[in-house]
């Protein structure tokens, strides 16, 4: 299963917990409903008076489909789960360090940029420095989602939470943890791939 894949059921399975979470919040702020009376339009026949002999008609309430109570607390650690197994699933890194190999979460890399000879993966809590040219290592991440907007920069897709357009053509994306990153109209087409469907953005990449 690719690293795309499991990004995607775990996000619709969070949309799902957080949708769930709010209509039992609603539920729970709303009345008890009181069911309305059954109705009958039969004549002393029994059959209404427009009806044929065979005919009648009751008006009735429709029914209701079941509520199910949802804990707000047990939604939320569901949450918490659903990111701990993304993260187990999800495909990672490994590379020499200090004459080490170390493993690391794709998830938890918000974006790699050039520096030197070196290019230096922003890992929380600290980034750290692998010895291999920017291109190669684009090639390398691209299938795990992560896209080029700058000469020396490739961000995560999954980590982006805005993008701001430039008066001069270029954007501004802000990731995950608050750092911010230049798009250059270079590689601005790229920013499609951030999102599956837009919506009211027909400005972006025009």
């Amino acid at each position: 299963m690719s690293a795309r894949t499991i990004q995607d059921q775990v996000i619709a399975c969070k949309t799902f917990v957080q949708q769930a979470a709010a209509h039992a919040d609603a539920n729970a702020s709303a009345g008890p409903r009181r069911r309305a009376p059954m109705l009958s339009t039969k004549s002393k026949r029994g059959y209404s008076p427009r009806a044929t002999e065979d005919q009648y008609f009751e008006a009735v309430e429709a029914s209701s489909p079941p509520v199910i109570r949802v804990d707000a607390a047990n939604l939320q650690r569901i949450s918490r789960q659903l990111e701990t197994i993304e993260k187990r699933q999800g495909p990672r890194i490994a590379f020499k360090a200090k004459g080490t190999i170390l493993l690391l979460n794709l998830f938890d890399i918000v974006a790699v940029q050039a520096e030197g000879n070196y290019v230096s993966l922003q890992y929380r809590p600290h980034p750290y420095l692998v010895h291999e040219s920017l291109s190669s290592i684009a090639n390398k991440l691209k299938p795990y989602g992560f896209i080029r907007i700058h000469r020396s920069v490739v961000v995560n897709i999954s980590a982006v939470e805005e993008i701001q357009p430039l008066p001069t053509g270029e954007y501004r994306l802000r990731v995950r943890g608050g750092m911010e990153y230049l798009v250059t109209r270079t590689y601005k087409h790229n920013l499609r791939d951030l999102a599956q469907l837009w919506i009211g953005t027909e400005w972006l990449c025009g």
